[in-house]
């Protein structure tokens, strides 16, 4: 792994961490669209987005787990390959997710499972 590589993966990490509920939840928002956020977060309506964005409502623990794993993604992809890859990248099918959208595994699979394989996907694209 380069040193810029290891360098953003720790911004990202610390970012995700540092920040905000409120502030991951509008960064996400503006890197992917409220319906993506939605759906990743496991809710179905974009309006409980935006009333998360502006600490209107507190999402669920494991809502907010998604959330954060979700920006250190953003953060890193964004950072690596550009922000216009980042809405692709979520709802793209993924090879190392056996073929389904990190977005799509987020959403569906147990986040004790899907975080770490999200991740582990997000690292292999940027060549970490």
């Amino acid at each position: 792994m380069s040193t810029t590589l290891a360098t953003t993966g720790l911004k990202a990490y610390n970012d995700s961490i540092k920040h905000t509920v409120p502030q991951i939840v509008d960064d996400l928002r503006r890197a992917l669209g409220a319906k993506l956020v939605a759906y990743i977060a496991g809710v179905t309506e974009t309006r409980t987005v935006r009333e998360w964005a502006e600490a209107g409502r507190r999402p669920s623990p494991i809502a907010v787990e998604r959330l954060r794993l979700t920006h250190r993604v953003v953060t890193l992809i964004g950072q690596s390959e550009g922000e216009a890859v980042v809405p692709t990248w979520f709802q793209g099918m993924n090879p190392h997710l056996g073929d389904r959208s990190p977005a799509r595994v987020l959403h569906e699979d147990a986040f004790e499972d899907a975080g770490p394989r999200v991740l582990a996907a997000a690292n292999a694209f940027v060549g970490a």
